[in-house]
């Protein structure tokens, strides 16, 4: 018996073991994406590191390791952003063949569509929102109290602000793909905006380096702006 036979039913649907195979092959392509992301990041990761500090100045590492161990969190996640396109592509890859044909000729835009808005989020936030907060910690400075941060908690503090707002900025995305799936409607996001606004705030509170609520707000406020859009898009563009 052929493996194809095994993983396809005789309708030429697609077997449990056949979803499996499936996953593990996009898994292991995902993986092998990011690995050569790290290395290509670790190998420009100085320049990497300069461009990350430029608006903190001159940080500190209070640790023997320390410098070592945010090195290669930063070679990670920018490893990540530069193997995103892949990343992304085996990500839709995966779920489009559950759609119909004609579902799969609207989600044709998926990759191009989640892509630009995982970028556009990544650098909403670093280029608007890190300067805000920073302004914002700065201000508490004075003649007594100076800033002296160190390099883990800055860097920190950035990729726990910075990345998260990549996949926030995919949000509306996922629901209008929800939507036209008649998983969810319009009118079904409105009853449940109360519970999202408050989950909004849980989730920025989890990922959010620090527990002021600043940061915080920062990070639920576009969460709430992008649900509310995803709402108006879903019921102007799929009519649900």
């Amino acid at each position: 018996m052929s493996t194809q036979h095994i993983t396809m039913t005789d309708n030429g649907e697609m077997t449990i073991i056949g979803h499996l195979t499936e996953l593990r092959s996009r898994l292991i392509k995902a993986l092998i994406a990011l690995a050569c992301g790290i290395a290509v990041s670790y190998y420009f990761i100085d320049s990497i590191i300069l461009f990350l500090t430029a608006p903190a100045g001159k940080l500190y590492f209070m640790r023997p390791a320390e410098a070592f161990f945010i090195y290669f969190k930063v070679a990670v996640m920018a490893g990540a952003i530069f193997s995103s396109p892949i990343l992304f592509y085996q990500f839709w890859a995966f779920l489009v063949p559950a759609f119909t044909i004609r579902e799969k000729r609207a989600l044709s835009m998926l990759v191009p569509a989640s892509l630009g808005l995982f970028i556009m989020g990544i650098a909403f936030s670093y280029f608007f929102v890190l300067p805000q907060g920073l302004k914002f910690f700065m201000s508490f400075t004075n003649d007594v109290v100076q800033s002296m941060w160190s390099m883990e908690s800055y860097l920190d503090f950035i990729i726990m602000l910075v990345v998260p707002f990549g996949f926030i900025f995919d949000f509306p995305l996922v629901l209008v793909v929800l939507a036209s799936a008649g998983i969810i409607s319009s009118a079904q996001l409105c009853r449940l905006r109360k519970c999202i606004y408050f989950l909004a705030f849980v989730v920025a509170a989890i990922i959010t380096p620090t527990t002021d609520i600043i940061s915080q707000t920062l990070l639920a406020a576009p969460m709430i702006v992008l649900y509310e859009i995803s709402i108006i898009g879903i019921r102007m563009i799929l009519h649900k």
